[in-house]
């Protein structure tokens, strides 16, 4: 099957009570994973720093979206920008530390040097060269977005923004009274699908693979609500029969579960959070990076319990990586091409579906085919 065909035998039309799961080539087929990075990674919001990594002027993050290496910067001005993180002389990483301060952008490769504000202003050795416009030789910019604590870019002008709706529930949760505290990085042996599945599907693992969290969730009444391109699941949580160490830092009245298109996640716990950010790296490779928060991350109690918190969700992945890894080994298998949904627990999942596959129909369309429906 070509790369249309495989995209076209998933149905977005059928209702949840109807739908089967995308197809199995769909999590191992490489050229619908290339069209994923050209088509889903890079008209989506992407994350790129936290903000109390870019306070101070000069004050920078680097990182690669889509396969685009960015460069995130605080200016002189205060203005925070986002660039590619390319020399305009010979396509150089400018920055090559993940982050740091500095009072110019400077190329380690031949000397070019940039305003923190992308303007380019140092090139040695190069007088007599004609018509060179210096001001159409700076760093060339990228859509950015601050938002909550977060930075986030796209390489796409046209990027939706984020829903009202999504804004203000996010905004009601008070997240400024949070400090970051850890970060903690996970690699699964499948594709990036397979950890948003897991993670959509209503609770429906729970009680089989997180004996733990299964301890605190009040499973009966997890519920799921969808938005156009977020999902939020939650749980009331129970203290009575929860064990010891789960109960002891997963407390408060709710469990919150945002997950907003394509690959970003908040988990929230009375004012304790973590996200979740799902990178890409190969087919059947995938890194998640998780950032912990807390509302207290200096003194040496909170600390104390701030790791067990850690440790916690240390062990949820732990479980998670290993069924994540069994997963994609029976993505290939013969015996499987698509699985039913649960319509009570796999809602999430279904709408992420239906927006995959609205990215990559469009994205995968040729000129003829296009040309086919307009007449």
């Amino acid at each position: 099957m070509n790369l249309e065909d495989i995209i076209r035998s998933y149905d977005p039309r059928l209702s949840l009570d109807r739908a089967s799961t995308i197809p199995s080539s769909w999590y191992t087929d490489k050229d619908l994973y290339d069209l994923e990075i050209k088509s889903v990674f890079s008209n989506s919001w992407q994350l790129a720093a936290r903000l109390d990594q870019v306070v101070q002027p000069g004050q920078y993050v680097t990182t690669d979206v889509a396969g685009e290496p960015i460069v995130v910067v605080r200016g002189n001005d205060g203005v925070l920008r986002g660039f590619f993180n390319v020399c305009r002389h010979h396509a150089a990483a400018v920055m090559t530390e993940p982050q740091g301060k500095a009072s110019q952008l400077r190329c380690p490769y031949h000397g070019w040097t940039y305003s923190l504000e992308g303007e380019l202003k140092g090139t040695p050795d190069f007088s007599g060269v004609c018509d060179f416009d210096r001001a159409q030789n700076g760093l060339a910019p990228i859509e950015l977005a601050e938002w909550e604590s977060w930075v986030f870019v796209s390489l796409n002008r046209e990027t939706v923004s984020f829903t009202k709706d999504l804004t203000d529930q996010i905004k009601a949760l008070q997240l400024d009274k949070l400090h970051w505290f850890e970060r903690r990085h996970y690699h699964f042996d499948c594709n990036w699908k397979v950890f948003v599945d897991n993670y959509l599907d209503g609770g429906y693992h729970v009680p089989y693979l997180h004996k733990g969290l299964d301890s605190v969730l009040d499973y009966s009444n997890y519920m799921i609500e969808i938005g156009e391109r977020h999902c939020l699941q939650w749980s009331p949580i129970v203290s009575e029969g929860a064990e010891a160490q789960t109960g002891a830092v997963r407390q408060g009245d709710r469990a919150l579960y945002y997950w907003i298109y394509p690959n970003f996640m908040i988990n929230w716990y009375d004012g304790v959070m973590d996200t979740n950010f799902v990178v890409p790296r190969g087919v059947d490779q995938t890194e998640v990076i998780f950032d912990f928060y807390f509302p207290d991350v200096v003194s040496e109690d909170a600390r104390q319990r701030n790791l067990t918190s850690v440790e916690v969700g240390q062990r949820i992945q732990d479980e998670d990586v290993a069924i994540c890894k069994s997963v994609q080994h029976g993505l290939n298998s013969r015996a499987y091409n698509a699985g039913r949904l649960s319509v009570r627990r796999e809602t999430g999942e279904h709408l992420f579906h239906r927006l995959l596959y609205a990215d990559l129909s469009r994205a995968a369309k040729t000129p003829q085919s296009r040309e086919k429906e307009t007449h």
